[in-house]
């Protein structure tokens, strides 16, 4: 069965970090601000007609800035209502919390003891956390936390969490593997064998967080034997230009970054204005929106050089009947992004495991059981099938897919083939999150 890649929380983080390490490593509440967490569970079988109580806790205001992590919530938000719509889960409404932990390991502690101990919520969905400071009490609480997206490495560390991805890994309470989490090489497989890319170019700040994931890449590309071209800038002065004529020189076919949003939107910028020509300028699922034409609009030739990879279907692919269901719920949004789509799948997964306890009642423990036994999760094909094994070792290989977009003016996000036959067999290569 196909397996996604490891590398996406590294992705995911690495454009948000740069700007908000110092900032979001604050301190945590005392353990006694919270109850032990090990008490029975103490949501209630199900009665029909009571709402079932679901928690969304999202660092809707952090030091990155407004909107960065919201596309999950609003998606899953969409999806709960789109259900209730259509009369919920067996006659029963799903009642969402919302909490926004500001981006800060105090304020997600903060939300965990809000939700999970006060609210008694049944279940956390869509968790989008720059700081997951809570997750080994969610975890203690044994409240089940599904379809979560990995910025950091709380879920291929605790129990009961499930993130949107899938994990292999023991999840005992240590990340990973002995601290060490595994990625695939199959981005860079990909862009090898169909377009014949050979040259690739990593451009970072000279800030520690960029700088280690642009290391993160810059390994993977040379285990598929690309020549690496290495481009470093200031972070508070970066010199784009420079870069811009070195990729130029060095005829680079590949551009992958570790810098921000606003510093790609200058990047592109200034390969404009040198006369870059690359096969692709290769971004990652949470840069996956629909506002490229604004945010790209002084860079029109790298606009349209912009490929996207990640492990859910298009947000743009409406031939899918999924997909169709998707975007006519969320015609209010101003935006549409890949990250909205996994909220709604997320929110679809949670759904799933409810409607299966609805005889034995809507439990934590009931969904917690079902989702320990989820295997090859699909959501109706917007997913690649997620699953969650405790492998003693990690894996040396892989069979990897991943789902290939590239954007087109006039026509928006691309597919690029279908996201369940574009397969490789990849080296598993270690890196410490």
């Amino acid at each position: 069965m196909a397996r996604r890649r490891r590398f996406r929380a590294a992705e995911a983080l690495a454009a948000l970090l740069l700007l908000a390490l110092s900032a979001a490593c604050g301190s945590r509440l005392p353990e006694s601000d919270f109850e032990d967490g090990t008490r029975p569970d103490r949501t209630t079988p199900s009665t029909a007609g009571e709402p079932i109580r679901v928690g969304i806790i999202t660092s809707a205001t952090s030091p990155v800035g407004g909107n960065a992590f919201t596309g999950p919530r609003d998606g899953a938000k969409a999806y709960f209502e789109h259900l209730n719509a259509q009369g919920g889960i067996d006659g029963r409404p799903v009642e969402v919390r919302l909490c926004d932990d500001g981006g800060s390991g105090v304020g997600n502690n903060e939300c965990v003891h809000e939700l999970v101990d006060e609210d008694e919520v049944v279940a956390l969905v869509a968790t989008t956390a720059l700081d997951y400071a809570g997750a080994s009490r969610v975890s203690r609480a044994r409240v089940p936390d599904i379809g979560g997206q990995p910025i950091g490495p709380a879920y291929d560390t605790w129990p009961h969490l499930y993130g949107i991805y899938g994990s292999l890994t023991p999840r005992e309470g240590t990340t990973g593997w002995d601290g060490e989490l595994y990625g695939g090489t199959e981005v860079y497989r990909y862009f090898k064998r169909e377009h014949g890319a050979r040259t690739a170019a990593v451009v970072s700040y000279n800030q520690s967080a960029s700088a280690a994931y642009a290391r993160l890449v810059e390994q993977g590309l040379r285990a598929e034997g690309y020549k690496v071209v290495t481009e470093q800038v200031d972070f508070a002065l970066p010199n784009f230009r420079a870069v811009a004529a070195d990729l130029k020189e060095q005829g680079a076919d590949l551009v992958f970054d570790a810098i921000d949003s606003h510093g790609n939107a200058r990047l592109c910028a200034a390969m404009d204005d040198a006369g870059v020509e690359i096969t692709a300028k290769v971004t990652n699922v949470q840069n996956w929106t629909s506002t490229v034409a604004d945010d790209y609009q002084d860079a029109p030739r790298c606009r349209n050089a912009l490929w996207a990879t990640g492990s859910s279907r298009n947000f743009e692919d409406t031939d899918q009947p999924a997909v169709r269901e998707f975007r006519a719920a969320t015609e209010g949004l101003k935006t549409h992004s890949q990250w909205q789509l996994e909220g709604w799948a997320a929110a679809r997964w949670f759904t799933e495991a409810a409607r299966a306890c609805a005889d034995e009642g809507v439990t934590r423990a009931c969904v917690d059981g079902w989702m320990s036994r989820s295997q090859n999760f699909t959501a109706d094909g917007l997913l690649l099938p997620v699953s969650f094994e405790h492998l003693a070792e990690p894996p040396e290989t892989r069979r990897a897919c991943l789902s290939v977009a590239r954007w087109q003016d006039g026509r928006g996000w691309v597919s690029q083939g279908e996201m369940d036959e574009n397969c490789f067999e990849v080296p598993q290569l270690p890196y410490q999150p």
